[in-house]
Formats: structure tokens, sequence, C-alpha cells
């Protein structure tokens, strides 16, 4: 009970934007699946996110300012109202049958500039509604309720969709979003941070001073460049995946696996959260990722069927909410409360600048360099390892993104600076 009083504005916060993130996960996968149907390219589909991405992470490193410096409730009520916004643009376009593709690259890339600024100001506020011996406990939450989203999203899209079209799925997103929006403005009280002496700096010392925080500390920077690495692989992998399974196994199979994912989320985010502290958070960060790496990715690669995929989802994912966890203790327990804000938008700018990057090249070296090497290929080895016909291009990829991962991870795990991080 003592635990729950204590966690009582953050478990409000956290279970009703958790509901919102299935509205708008719900919409993102039936705007995939619709994308994908429409125009059969992998490069297309992975477009919107790297229009996502781009915007958040060229603004990111200076968005640390208004979150710092701005109201952190405030910045995430403008910022979900303005996700809204481009929500219903989308279902007007639709339900006038005006909807393209550069529409939703657009207005992708719009959400994508404001998440840059709700993002810190939203992890700042999880901080600040948490008392420091419950971190690993409300990350592991958090953990759980995405998994939970991941789950329930390609299940809940499709039989949306099923019956009532792709507009059905897009007014859920808007309920949700209009019950967590009234929620956090009305009930739940986000406590004010002391501001350093730095607190009139401009937007620009702001970017500085972030960047100056991980000069200084060199195993917080090689983490997040650890991460950015990895981050780089796992984009390739989410770019590739439609093309693999629903060419091969059809859309179903690409909802099964995707909800694979969520059940091996969801258990290892139990685990996070029950599991006490480890003697030390690297090498779990270090070993999790390494598991990761060299498991699921080569079972996509050579695996022929959804069930070998499902396998290699729950080994892939089911100890990465046991990586976030630990990830996330490292840095809310290291960087000063005053100092988050901007040492999160550039570790935003940092970690994920290698998002666009891997959406672009895997969707890119799908369609243009291993789907035709595998269709125009005499070789019969080639084909009896990763198949023949649409989506063995997409296995191939896989087979090099195994090997890049395991690579990545042994590399960073001999790095001094990260070794001595605690």
């Amino acid at each position: 009970m003592k635990t729950l009083k204590e966690l009582k504005n953050f478990i409000i916060l956290w279970l009703t934007q958790s509901f919102s993130a299935l509205g708008s996960s719900m919409t993102s996968f039936a705007l995939v699946i619709w994308l994908y149907s429409d125009s059969g390219s992998a490069l297309t589909t992975s477009l919107l996110t790297v229009c996502s991405y781009a915007p958040y992470v060229l603004m990111s490193i200076f968005a640390g300012a208004v979150s710092d410096k701005w109201n952190k409730k405030a910045i995430m009520l403008i910022c979900d109202s303005f996700a809204a916004v481009c929500t219903v643009i989308t279902l007007i376009l639709l339900k006038t049958d005006s909807l393209a593709v550069w529409h939703l690259y657009i207005l992708n890339a719009l959400n994508g500039l404001m998440n840059s600024i709700q993002s810190p100001a939203s992890d700042v506020a999880v901080t600040l509604l948490t008392p420091e011996k419950h971190y690993q406990k409300t990350s592991g939450m958090r953990s759980f309720s995405n998994s939970l989203v991941s789950i329930l999203t390609p299940v809940l899209a499709a039989a949306v969709m099923s019956f009532a079209g792709i507009e059905a799925v897009i007014a859920f997103d808007l309920i949700t979003f209009a019950a967590a929006f009234l929620v956090l403005m009305f009930f739940i009280r986000i406590p004010h941070v002391a501001r350093d002496s730095d607190s009139k700096e401009t937007i620009l010392q702001s970017a500085k001073s972030g960047l100056s925080y991980l000069k200084g500390n060199q195993g917080i920077l090689w983490l997040i460049l650890f991460l950015s690495a990895i981050n780089l692989i796992a984009s390739m992998y989410s770019a590739a995946l439609p093309a693999l399974i629903i060419s091969k196994a059809g859309e179903t199979a690409y909802g099964i696996v995707n909800s694979c994912v969520g059940v091996a989320t969801l258990l290892g985010s139990v685990a996070a959260t029950v599991f006490p502290k480890p003697k030390s958070r690297i090498n779990v960060i270090c070993n999790c990722l390494l598991i990761s790496m060299s498991t699921e990715n080569f079972l996509l690669a050579f695996g022929d069927n959804t069930v070998i995929w499902c396998i290699g989802a729950f080994l892939g994912w089911g100890i990465i909410p046991l990586m976030s966890a630990n990830y996330d203790v490292i840095f809310r327990s290291n960087v000063p409360k005053q100092m988050q804000g901007r040492v999160y938008s550039v570790r935003n700018t940092l970690q994920f600048f290698t998002i666009p990057v891997g959406y672009f090249l895997g969707g890119f070296l799908v369609d243009n360099v291993f789907e035709p090497l595998m269709e125009n290929t005499q070789s019969g080895l080639l084909k009896g390892i990763f198949g023949s016909g649409k989506g063995s291009g997409a296995a191939m990829l896989f087979f090099f993104m195994a090997v890049s991962g395991v690579i990545v991870c042994l590399i960073f795990r001999r790095i001094k600076a990260l070794r001595e991080l605690e």
C-alpha cells in the first residue's frame, strides 16, 4: 500500500498515457498495412518512419532548453493536442478519398517535430513523479505497458479494420487521446524542478551544456553510442520485417509475429519489474543485447514459417525490457534532475539519429539490392538458404544484420569507459 501511495500520480499518468499509446499504435499499424498493400514497396513504407524520426533527431538536441525551462505538463498537453490535430486531418483525407502517401509523410514529419519536444519533458516528468528507489520498478511497468500495446495493436487494429474500416481505428485513437488529455489536465500534478544557475541560457547554450555534460561523462556517452549502433540494426529490422513476412506468409502472419514480440516483451517487463538490482547493470545491458542480436535475426533469415519466426521473436525480444530497465536506471540515477531535459535531448539526437538512417537503408536494400539479387540469382545454395520468390531478399538482409549485431555487441562490451561506468 505504501508503494501504491508513493506511485499514485505516476500510475495514473502511466495508465492513461498507455491507453492513448494503444490508439496511436493502432493507427500507425493500420496505415502501414494500408500503404504496403497499396504500394508493395518496403522503401515507401519505411519512409513513414524516416519522416517521423528525421525532424525528431534534428531538433531533439535543442528541445532540452524547452523541456528544462517550461512547464512539463503544458508541454505534454500541447504536443498531444498537435498530434490529435494531425490524426483528424488524416481521417478527413481518408473520408474524402484524398489521402496520398505524401500527406502521410508531411504529417509524420510534423508529429516527429513535436515529439522532439515532448519526449524529454515526458522523461523528466516520470523522474519527478517517481522516488529513486522505484526507478527500476517504474521502468519495468512502462516496458510492460509498451509490450501490452504491441500485443493488442495488431489484433485490435485488424479486427476493427475488418468490421468498420481504417476510419474506425483512427476514431478510436482520438477517443484514447481525449481520455489521456483530460486526466493529465485535471487530475495529475507534476512537481516543478528547481532550476540551476544556467536557467537563463539560450537554446544554443542549452544544447552545448548537454553536450558538455556527456563530454565529461564518457561512460554515459559510450552507452549512448552503443545503443545508437544497435538502433541502426533494429530499425533496418523493422523496415525489412513487413517485406519478409507479408511477402512470404501474408498479413495475418505479420500480425501474429508482432503479437509474439509483444508477449515476449510483456513477460520480460514483468521480470524487469520484480528482479532485484543486479551486481552490474552494464553487464546486463551488454549480455541482453548480445543474446538478442544473435538469435532472432538468424531465425528470420533461415526460417520459412510463422512458428520459427515467433520463436525468434521470443528469443530476441524477451530480454529487451530487462536491458531497457537497467539502461533507464543508469540515466535517471546519474544525471542531475535539473539537467535531465538537456541531457535526454542530446541523447535522443545521438542515440536515435541512426533510426531514420536504418529505416531508409532497410527499405532501400530490400527493394533495390537483395530482392533483385535473389530474383536473378541462379545459385541453388542461396535459394536453399534464403528461399525463392518475394521475401527471400529480405531474408538475406536479416542474415547480414545478425552478423553485424553480434560484432557491434562484442566491440562495445570491451570499451573501458563503458565497463567503468558503475
